[in-house]
Formats: structure tokens, sequence, C-alpha cells
């Protein structure tokens, strides 16, 4: 099963100050495409931290996904630090800085600064905005806008397409995490290569859990989310 590390980046992201949608986003679109998601981080501006991590990460995963940090003010360094975790030079796209000079005739200099890319890099089309994305490697860096990083991830998503879709079941029972912990914990042992997840929940009108069952081989998830159903019926 192929495997992939999501990576956000922003200040805004590490302080609160806006909420990090991208990781889970991304996580959900990978899953039927076939690959697991290993690791969703956020990490602050700053090219040395961010550098270090895809020095570490990206030789770990098939695909190593970033967002965030490619508009043009003084916080937006992603370029600069995958150029110093390649350890390469950034270039600029001729045609791509032409494309980004005749569409933005406001400030044309200012959005030609976007296509100054790591050498070695492959340009992705922002369908959505200006600041293009690119791939180096097995790295894609996307933008950290969400509707821009859809359209983008849409537009290059069978890229990662590899082996069979993971897939889920899930139900939620009106019981306590501690009732069906056995019969988790023996699923898991049965079935080693399904996982298999328990979210409590305490609304008003009694404990509640969330059973949810993932898998790529859709026989195996069958027979484990079968199993489960039914000893849960019973031991809950």
């Amino acid at each position: 099963m192929a495997t992939a590390a999501i990576l956000t980046i922003g200040n805004e992201l590490v302080s609160g100050d806006i909420p990090n949608t991208n990781g889970s986003w991304l996580a959900k679109r990978l899953a039927p495409l076939g690959v697991s998601t290993r690791l969703i981080a956020a990490l602050p501006d700053e090219v040395e931290t961010v550098a270090d991590f895809i020095r570490i990460e990206a030789p770990r995963v098939d695909f190593l996904l970033v967002t965030g940090g490619l508009g043009g003010t003084p916080d937006d360094m992603t370029r600069e630090a995958i150029s110093h975790a390649f350890g390469v030079e950034q270039a600029e796209v001729g045609e791509l800085a032409d494309d980004l000079r005749s569409r933005f005739r406001h400030d044309p200099d200012y959005a030609a600064a976007w296509a100054r890319l790591p050498v070695g890099s492959r340009p992705l089309p922002n369908p959505l905005g200006g600041a293009p994305g690119f791939a180096i490697e097995n790295v894609y860096v996307l933008p950290g806008l969400p509707s821009e990083m859809e359209a983008m991830f849409d537009a290059v998503a069978e890229e990662f397409r590899r082996g069979e879709p993971i897939a889920s079941w899930r139900k939620t029972y009106r019981t306590r995490e501690s009732a069906i912990a056995a019969a988790l914990a023996e699923a898991g042992e049965r079935w080693p290569g399904v996982v298999i997840g328990s979210y409590p929940a305490f609304p008003n009108d009694g404990p509640q859990v969330e059973v949810v069952v993932k898998s790529s081989d859709a026989d195996a998830l069958a027979a484990a989310s079968a199993w489960l159903a039914a000893a849960i019926e019973e031991r809950g």
C-alpha cells in the first residue's frame, strides 16, 4: 500500500488563528486512491524547520504533500524551504512567468515572482488562483487556501492512484467504549491488516461510540466489520 505524509505550513495554523482543514481533506481524498496517510503535521513559516521536516519525512513515504506559503508576502517561504531541503537554487520558469505577467497586469512583476521555483521541479497549474504549485521528486506543493488547494489536487489526483482504494465501514453504538474494548481488540487480532478505530462521545442522551473499520482488502473489510458488528451487539 502506498503511503503519504501531509505538511501544512503557516504561523496562523500553529497559533490556532485559522482552522487547519487541509490535512484532513487531503487524507480523505488520498484513501480512495489507495494511499494511506501516515502523518499530518503543521509547522510555522520557518525555512530551516520546514526544510528539516522535508529531508526527514520525504524518504519515509511514497508522497509528501505540502500546503501553504506560496504567495508573495514575507512569510511565504515555502519555495525557499523546499529549495533548501533539496539543495538546489530557485530559477524563474520563463513560460510560467510570462503567463503570470499577462494575467496580473496590475502588478506583473509581483506575480512573476511566483514563477521562481526550485530547479528540477515541475509546475502545477492553479485553476482558481495565481501562485502555481510544483512537484519535485515525491514532494507535491499546493496552495494553502483550501479552495485553490482542492482544485489543484483534483487536477493531479490520478498521479497518486496506487493499488486498491481504502474503503471503510462505520457505525455508531449507544454504549461505552469500555464495554466493547475486548471486541475491538479481538477483531484487530483476527484481521491484523485491517485498521479499527473507536471514537467515544458523551451527548446529553447518553454515551455513544462510533466504530470505524478501514482496509484496502474488500474481503477482509467485509469479514471484520460483520464479525465486529455481531460481537458488539452481543457484548455492548
